[in-house]
């Protein structure tokens, strides 16, 4: 059997590892493996071939639906009429909604840590250990676990 685990970078997983170690799980049947982090800045913008679920528009709708039928709505009494006004409510609510996202976007990216996988552990062991390295890493904060079972070639 294969358990993969995945944990920050701090001491746990070395601590971890030796616990491991000395449950009986030999040394060679333990693989660290530290993951790189990203080094250019996530893109703001999605293309036609990437998309992350992220959408920087959707605000920019909502507010610029809003402005426009309140434009177009306040725009019977006003001088212009409802179309212009319509349209500037649409224009206003857009460029309102874009720069809110965007404040967002910018104010996350800057704020607080997020939780991320930066270390991956495997361990090979037999089906009788499971339980205890499966205890063993949730008790050394692992942030993520699974485990593959091999057939009689493989694992």
């Amino acid at each position: 059997m294969l358990v993969i685990a995945t944990f920050e970078n701090s001491t746990f997983i070395e601590l971890a590892i030796s616990s491991l170690e000395q449950k009986g799980i030999p040394k060679e049947q333990i693989f660290a493996a530290p993951l790189d982090k990203r080094t250019e800045p996530r893109q703001l913008f999605d293309t036609i071939h990437r998309a992350d679920g992220f959408s920087m528009f959707d605000t920019a709708a909502i507010l610029g639906t809003c402005f426009m039928l309140l434009g177009a709505i306040y725009g019977y009494v006003l001088k212009w009429g409802p179309i212009i006004w319509g349209i500037i409510g649409a224009v206003t609510g857009l460029l309102v909604g874009f720069l809110i996202k965007l404040w967002i976007v910018k104010k996350g990216q800057g704020g607080s840590k997020k939780i991320t996988a930066e270390i991956v552990l495997m361990i090979r062991c037999e089906d009788y250990q499971w339980e205890t390295v499966e205890k063993t890493l949730w008790d050394y904060t692992a942030l993520g676990m699974t485990r593959i079972r091999g057939d009689k070639r493989g694992c």
